[in-house]
């Protein structure tokens, strides 16, 4: 049985919805999509994404890419509205032999497989798609560096619970530790004590919001952005007493997206804080700058 791909992301305006599906390592060639104007699949063994899409799209204007470990999907709207969801409720008696039909036409569509050939090249071993003489070595391994801590800060049993002190099985106080590591610049042990926080008591928007701040300083990109989507899930319904944490956690994850360089994605989350704080210069400064990448004003040597 496949594993059921659940942490996916979407955004959408009225024109357009933009999926997010994190390939968790999986080689760009092992990746298979599948893209209509009623239905996505992302299957990566033993992984699978799947969905039948609220609304019918317009499948020639569409596009689907792999890179950074995200395959995102643009799927432009056939008529210009808000999706109230990603994907429709089916009912399995009456929408049985929609789905049938829709599955039929994707594997119709699907190219027939080249005759196969064998090439031997021979490539230095790394972790990063890029030509060694194109990549920076010293950034590339304080990347994985972080990336093992972060790992490793959520491989922790839960048995290690047992021998903490009363004050590490208090949230708030893990939390009020976590601010003070992030101020002095100790990122990954700010990342440490909120996923502690975060073991005992998931609901704390704020303790979401702060780990994918430190996660962002660390370059952590892909966990900011989950880190980012949890805070701003938990900060429904939108009131103005969750206002200022709904346009941190929007400013995060616009910021994680600008790094992984998908622009319009980071622009879509600015605007969603412009929208709360309209008056605020850096967020209008900010928001300026993305528009001149997308443009092709300004180099994407950017500080987000």
């Amino acid at each position: 049985m496949p594993v059921i791909v659940t942490d996916f992301t979407w955004t959408q305006t009225e024109d357009a919805v933009r999926v997010h599906v994190p390939l968790k390592g999986a080689r760009a060639c092992k990746v298979d999509i599948i893209s209509t104007d009623r239905y996505l699949k992302v299957h990566f063994p033993p992984f699978l994404f799947e969905a039948f899409l609220y609304r019918p799209v317009d499948e020639n204007r569409s596009s689907a890419k792999i890179g950074n470990g995200v395959a995102v999907f643009t799927l432009m709207k056939t008529s210009r509205e808000t999706w109230e969801q990603l994907m429709m409720s089916c009912k399995r008696k009456t929408n049985s032999e929609n789905i049938k039909t829709c599955k039929k036409k994707t594997e119709q569509k699907r190219t027939p497989p080249r005759t196969s050939g064998n090439i031997q090249v021979t490539f230095t071993p790394r972790v990063f798609p890029t030509a060694l003489r194109e990549s920076r070595v010293q950034e590339e391994e304080e990347w994985l560096k972080n990336q093992a801590e972060a790992r490793r800060s959520r491989s922790s049993g839960a048995e290690d619970l047992q021998e903490l002190s009363e004050n590490e099985k208090n949230p708030e106080w893990l939390k009020d530790k976590g601010d003070c590591y992030f101020r002095s610049g100790d990122y990954q042990s700010a990342v440490n004590a909120y996923s502690l926080a975060l073991r005992l008591n998931q609901n704390l928007l704020s303790v979401w919001s702060n780990r994918a701040a430190s996660h962002l300083k660390l370059r952590n990109l892909h966990q900011a952005v989950q880190d980012s989507s949890q805070a701003l899930d938990l900060s429904t319904p939108a009131v103005p007493s969750n206002a200022a944490s709904r346009a941190r956690a929007h400013v995060h994850r616009g910021a994680a997206f600008c790094e992984l360089e998908l622009y319009v994605e980071g622009l879509q989350d600015y605007e969603a804080a412009l929208k709360i704080f309209p008056d605020s210069p850096g967020l209008q400064s900010d928001a300026q700058k993305i528009r001149d990448v997308i443009e092709g004003r300004e180099t994407t040597s950017a500080s987000w």
